[in-house]
């Protein structure tokens, strides 16, 4: 029987995809379920698998292409008889070769297991293996039915830094006595420029970053937060939480909790500008920016007023993870009120965050450092974190945005406050 594999529905807000991969060739045997196709839209790359088990006879699609909804991209062939036989001379366009073959020739692989080559790479695990020029059959994987891991690649390439850094530096000659007097060259490293395309989802990044320059009256109001007390909280009862609820307690969930409460006390935070019309969102659709390779996500918590500390730590989690997998999907990423982002986990001390359109306000997160501060008219050292507030000076006056976060700022500090709601 002859299946055809067409581009899946996309949401109404994208309009078209670009295929990113495939993952097998023409003639290939597959199964039903497997990854057939990556498509990147300008949010997620879509998974298209494979209907059924069978052969893959026609490929009508290149990498690189430019789909739409409902696009034939292939054909399988299910019928026994036809699986045997090779896939028909007028297959359409050829399939991308293999990653090995467009890779420089390495070195005999070393004995222990080497499945890089066995398995289809992830397009996370691709992009390192292009950019640095590895060859995936002398790395091990680590993933599921041997296949390579971004975290195998990583590795292996921390491996040969270190191998390079314990060689002992070569010993420079001694100049010529007649030339010793002479200034040294300066020796000037050669290298090459690369040209990469920008993703679909960097280019989209990229696109509403300049639109929220261009279009907004952006500022930003800062303060400090004391986050003594939240320590003590979370070191008294971590240990409980986890046990009861399986996941860690972290500080993201006082976070949002704080962000909520005080959107609740000035909605204007949470509103949207549309037009000529101020939209006032009676929903917390908190978003939290996630880093990725392919570039910065958004995922979205759905009514976070509602979600306990357990819920909102264990979404959080999950959608990191997904976020790196590239298995988010576009109404996860879509429609959310306000957004929190922490560069404090990459060192950030102070920035001002960039609002995410249609969104009015951001809250930036920074790293957290012991400081000196005065209590009591004593120095202590504490936990200290500053906060920052982005917001749209068109439709949020300063007072709302100052007040808002200082409101954060309160119930962090008071996390009483923040437990029992008041």
């Amino acid at each position: 029987m002859r299946i055809e594999v067409n581009v899946p529905n996309l949401p109404e807000s994208v309009s078209d995809a670009t295929l990113l991969d495939w993952h097998k060739k023409p003639g290939d045997a597959v199964r039903r379920d497997d990854n057939l196709i990556d498509l990147e839209t300008d949010k997620v790359v879509l998974e298209v698998p494979v209907p059924e088990n069978g052969v893959l006879q026609q490929v009508l699609r290149n990498k690189g292409d430019v789909v739409t909804s409902g696009q034939l991209l292939a054909v399988i062939e299910t019928d026994a008889a036809a699986a045997e036989a090779p896939p028909p001379p007028v297959a359409a366009p050829e399939a991308t070769p293999p990653l090995a073959a467009t890779l420089p020739a390495a070195s005999a692989p070393p004995a222990a297991p080497v499945l890089g080559t066995q398995q289809p790479l992830s397009p996370a695990v691709r992009r390192l293996v292009v950019e640095y020029g590895l060859d995936p059959a002398e790395i091990a994987g680590s993933g599921r039915e041997g296949r390579l891991t971004k975290q195998d690649v990583l590795d292996y390439l921390a491996r040969g830094a270190s191998a390079e850094e314990q060689q002992p530096p070569a010993t420079a000659p001694a100049p010529p006595p007649e030339t010793a007097h002479r200034p040294a060259e300066v020796q000037r490293p050669t290298g090459t420029d690369r040209r990469v395309p920008m993703s679909r989802l960097r280019a989209r990044i990229a696109e509403r970053l300049l639109e929220a320059q261009r279009t907004t009256a952006t500022l930003t109001t800062f303060n400090e937060v004391n986050l003594h007390r939240i320590y003590e909280v979370r070191n008294r009862l971590k240990t409980r939480f986890e046990e009861r609820h399986g996941v860690k307690l972290g500080f993201m969930s006082f976070f949002v909790k704080a962000t909520v409460e005080a959107l609740q006390r000035f909605p204007i935070i949470n509103a949207a500008l549309e037009g000529e019309e101020i939209v006032y969102h009676d929903r917390y659709d908190i978003g939290i920016a996630v880093s990725t390779d392919r570039g910065l996500v958004v995922p979205v918590l759905r009514n976070a007023d509602r979600l306990g500390f357990a819920t909102i730590e264990k979404s959080i989690n999950e959608f990191a993870k997904r976020a790196r997998e590239g298995k988010l999907t576009i109404e996860e990423l879509s429609d959310g009120t306000f957004t929190i982002t922490n560069g404090g986990i990459f060192g950030s001390m102070l920035s001002t965050p960039i609002l995410n359109p249609p969104q009015s306000a951001i809250l930036g997160m920074h790293a957290v450092k012991e400081r000196p501060v005065v209590e009591d008219g004593q120095i202590v050292i504490r936990p200290m974190v500053y906060l920052a507030l982005s917001y749209d000076h068109r439709i949020i006056d300063g007072r709302d945005a100052v007040l808002c976060l200082y409101t954060i700022k309160e119930l962090l500090e008071d996390p009483d406050r923040l437990l029992l709601g008041v």
